[in-house]
């Protein structure tokens, strides 16, 4: 029976004949309602005509998460007084209740976007709505793109509504109307009970959360605001934090206090959410959740909100080809959405633990996942929908095109995409498995070399990333799996199932399903990325990935796979495959195969080197407890790569990694053992063998190297390199080390300074010899010695100012003048040739001052222009006096250096009148001699 009294209390009420107007006239429409007034519930059952009035139609309700989609099903249910699965049903990835009957179907978007594929009509579909669509995920914006091409192109007839708490209302007004203009926003009133915000920052600075960490301390203060609202106020407690691990630590810090503490999360088994939305039974909860309780779903007798004001997003390291989720400010909207939870029922309060004025300098909206999460996905989706440039996809945000690009060369190695960038049937294959394409890769190509169910269930194993406890070792999570009664154990068999279910369908529909078109890796790019727990059901996130394969059509090797350790063989190979192969070796495939640019050689002391390029450090050195040293056997749970067996692999097939803030190597979370003949099958379009000409450690080194990526296996000497790569190894030196490596004899040093005297003082003709000149032009003037230098010895023998004389203005005549315009000597009135100094601003002119009497003007270079500055020496060879303007000297300085000097020098001439004496480099004693 139709619960009437609670459908009435829902506030949307109100704005359901603006809604159906705008359904009826323009076809789509942007509903805002606050938390709690039915949006989710009662729109879809009106809609539908299940609640006795309006047009009878059948509902599709898109909802970012499994949780919310299975919460709102029941909730509809419940008010129309069934079971889910008859007029109402729901179906989630693995899940599915929905029978002939159904008229309204709730699904995640994820779902949503397999159906369009499948039948972008949309048969028998009169309403869509996207609900909760101001959390931008991707699979909602592309799902919104889908829906709006298939309304412009195939079905006008197709409703649509994009419904939302908080929401940018005219960006997707504007969107849902297209050239028609906007959209109708309709707007329901909120709940009547109002929400008292409490500000609550921590008494002492905290760290800022950076990557997955997050402050011990701010965790313990959000413990003791949660213990101060159980004190002031009454009602359930619903507290938000970024992640489970968060939610772990903060559930241990409130321990002992008098009430049910409980756990949300996407990860939590479905009869923990189920019980945590079914209310209480009479004990004061205090119900720990992430991001998934801040929409579409209830907790009854929640009058309390303790926000942490952290949120946990996807984000992709595009230098080192790793995604991973991140922990950052929420934004104001998600802020309102969480603090609504505190007034479905009655008046409430929200501790936000942060001050008033932070709150003014939060991000509005959470940034668009298009934005800043990994494409390849969606770009194969876009491939599909035959877009593969999504140019005419209508999306709030365009995706960049750098990240865009890196996608489709992903796609393009995996055989996903052809040169076009169309999908090819094996992509379409791989977009229907319900996986990130690297995992469709590694299922296709890994059941025929290990098995479907073993393929499947290492694969399962990769699209949602174990528990912490489960360790680093793949095999030995695996197996941990296998045996484990816990949620996630039973959640990765059920999706085993459905992805042995679905590949088995594939390859007896095709012989070539499996193999056809696979590539031999994604090139060497950067590539890959951590899990994406919590968004969109969980899906791997991997980051784009250089290169492509150079045969697409190339599978594994054709062969099992061979890794070393000892494992157990597989129980139920029954497909006709080598059950002998180990778990290890087949843990090591299908990662390598989902991952190639991450297999990885060992350096020493738990340190690796991935194929693209990347730095791997094994998180934890001591052994987890549980864990067994020797691959092959039962490995129990394993906190670190200490105990795992990782640390004395020759070969990781790197599977799950993140990079800690501020850290150059990643940090392995997941991996497998493999052995290098896996490697290089898995990874074909990274391997490759050269020559290879550089200068490197000092000297130019020639060798002929096989490599994997950027992993090394082999090299010899070349005994006669290409000249072409010698010529740029040698110039690859002169830029790193610069053109001290060539001779400099004293006439090249001088020549060097003369010239770039001439081009400061007279610019053209005369050449700029500096470094970056010299480099930009040196093949003009040491292009002969450059053809016959082999290494660091043969530059050390050029005499650099025979080479640097090629640059002198030959062709003008300029050149002739160069001794008069800098001569090197200059001949003062002694009669000695005196060596001028152009190092400086200013040439120098060093010499004895006896030698200068009678020379009444300083002597001048560069056509006049410029002044020698004479450095006046004793007749020891010290200085005495420096000056520009000799005849000043002799005038006004020249007392006071005889005065000081005569005594100390009573041999050498000191004349009163030094202008009218005669210059001599001589004693006075020799000078009456003679």
């Amino acid at each position: 029976m139709i619960r009437r009294d609670a459908l009435d209390q829902l506030p949307v009420r109100t704005a359901l004949p603006a809604l159906c107007a705008a359904l009826d006239g323009p076809g789509a429409a942007v509903l805002c309602a606050p938390p709690g007034t039915g949006k989710t519930t009662l729109v879809p059952l009106e809609l539908a005509g299940l609640t006795g009035e309006g047009p009878g139609r059948r509902v599709l309700v898109a909802e970012p998460r499994r949780i919310a989609a299975r919460a709102a099903a029941r909730r509809m249910a419940w008010l129309l007084g069934e079971k889910t699965g008859d007029r109402v049903g729901f179906t989630v990835r693995g899940e599915r209740r929905a029978g002939p009957r159904t008229t309204v179907e709730v699904v995640t978007t994820g779902v949503l976007l397999q159906r369009l594929q499948r039948d972008p009509e949309l048969a028998g579909v009169d309403v869509v709505i996207l609900d909760e669509c101001h959390e931008r995920h991707l699979d909602a914006d592309t799902s919104a793109a889908f829906l709006l091409d298939v309304r412009e192109t195939l079905r006008p007839e197709l409703r649509l509504v994009a419904a939302s708490a908080t929401t940018d209302a005219e960006g997707w007004a504007r969107l849902l109307g297209g050239s028609e203009g906007p959209a109708p926003v309709v707007e329901a009133a909120g709940v009547s009970h109002p929400v008292e915000a409490v500000w609550a920052p921590p008494e002492r600075p905290v760290r800022p959360a950076h990557g997955m960490r997050v402050d011990p301390a701010l965790l313990a203060h959000v413990a003791a605001v949660v213990r101060r609202a159980l004190r002031e106020r009454t009602g359930d407690v619903l507290c938000f934090l970024p992640g489970v691990g968060e939610i772990g630590r903060v559930a241990g810090e409130l321990a002992g206090v008098d009430a049910e503490v409980l756990q949300v999360h996407g990860r939590a088994p479905a009869e923990v959410q189920d019980a945590v939305l079914a209310g209480g039974n009479g004990l004061r909860r205090v119900v720990l959740a992430t991001s998934v309780a801040e929409s579409s779903l209830t907790v009854p007798g929640v009058r309390v909100v303790v926000d942490s004001g952290l949120a946990r997003v996807p984000r992709t390291d595009h230098a080192r080809g790793l995604s991973a989720l991140t922990t950052v400010r929420a934004s104001r909207a998600a802020g309102r959405q969480r603090a609504g939870r505190a007034g479905r029922e009655a008046p409430g309060v929200v501790y936000r633990c942060w001050s008033e004025g932070e709150d003014g300098r939060l991000p509005a909206f959470p940034d668009p996942e298009i934005k800043v999460a990994d494409l390849t996905a969606f770009a194969l989706q876009a491939a599909c929908w035959g877009d593969p440039a999504a140019a005419g996809l209508a999306l709030l945000d365009a995706p960049p095109a750098g990240a865009l690009a890196a996608a489709r060369e992903v796609l393009t190695a995996i055989g996903a995409v052809d040169g076009t960038g169309r999908a090819t049937a094996r992509g379409v294959r791989m977009a229907r498995l319900g996986l990130h394409p690297r995992l469709a890769r590694a299922l296709l190509d890994g059941a025929p070399e290990v098995g479907v169910r073993r393929a499947a269930e290492v694969v399962a194993l990769l699209s949602e990333e174990p528990p912490r406890a489960y360790g680093d070792d793949l095999a030995a999570a695996w197996r941990t799996a296998r045996r484990g009664g816990d949620a996630y154990a039973a959640r990765w068999r059920q999706e085993a199932r459905r992805l042995a279910s679905a590949a088995g369908e594939r390859r007896a529909g095709s012989g070539t399903d499996a193999r056809g078109g696979s590539g031999a890796g994604t090139g060497a790019g950067p590539g890959g990325g951590g899990t994406g727990a919590g968004h969109g059901g969980g899906q791997t996130g991997a980051g784009p990935g250089g290169g492509r394969s150079r045969n697409p059509a190339e599978g594994v090797g054709g062969r099992a796979a061979a890794g070393p350790g000892g494992g157990r063989s597989g129980t139920g190979g029954g497909d006709g495959t080598a059950a002998a192969v180990t778990d290890d070796a087949v843990a090591g495939l299908l990662a390598a195969l989902a991952f190639p640019e991450r297999v990885a050689r060992a350096r020493g002391g738990g340190s690796f080197l991935m194929a693209s390029g990347t730095g791997a450090e094994l998180a934890g050195a001591g052994p987890g407890p549980g864990a067994q040293a020797g691959r092959g056997r039962h490995a129990g749970p394993s906190g670190g790569g200490g105990g795992s067996g990782l640390r004395d692999a020759g070969w990781l097939a790197v599977a799950v990694a993140d990079r800690p803030v501020a850290a150059v190597s990643a940090r392995v979370r997941l991996a497998a053992v493999i052995d290098e003949e896996t490697a290089c099958a898995a990874a074909r379009a990274l391997y490759s063998t050269g020559e290879e000409v550089r200068w490197a450690d000092g000297d130019v080194v020639a060798r002929s190297v096989t490599r994997l990526g950027a992993i090394e296996l082999a090299s010899r000497p070349l005994s006669a390199p290409d000249p072409g790569l010698l010529r740029d190894a040698v110039l690859s030196g002169l830029r790193r080390e610069g053109f001290g490596l060539l001779r400099w004899p004293p006439g090249a040093v001088s020549l060097r300074q003369r010239l770039a005297f001439l081009h400061r003082e007279l610019g053209a003709p005369w050449p700029d010899v500096s470094d970056a000149a010299l480099l930009e032009r040196v093949e003009e003037w040491l292009g002969v010695e450059l053809g016959r230098a082999r290494r660091r010895a043969d530059l050390a023998r050029v005499d650099a100012g025979q080479a640097l004389a090629r640059l002198l203005p030959w062709a003008t005549g300029d050149a002739a003048r160069f001794d008069e315009l800098a001569p090197e000597r200059i001949e003062v009135p002694s009669g000695s040739r005196v060596r001028v100094d152009y190092e400086g601003e200013q040439p120098v002119l060093a010499v004895k001052l006896q030698e200068l009497f009678g020379l009444q003007e300083s002597p001048r270079v560069a056509g006049g222009r410029v002044p020698v500055l004479v450095h006046l020496l004793s007749p020891a060879g010290r200085p005495a006096a420096v000056t520009a303007d000799l005849a000043s000297f002799w005038r006004d300085g020249y007392r006071s250096v005889r005065a000081e000097l005569r005594g100390r020098y009573p041999k050498h001439p000191w004349p009163e009148d030094p202008s009218a004496a005669e210059p001599t480099r001589h004693t006075s004693a020799r000078l009456k001699r003679g």
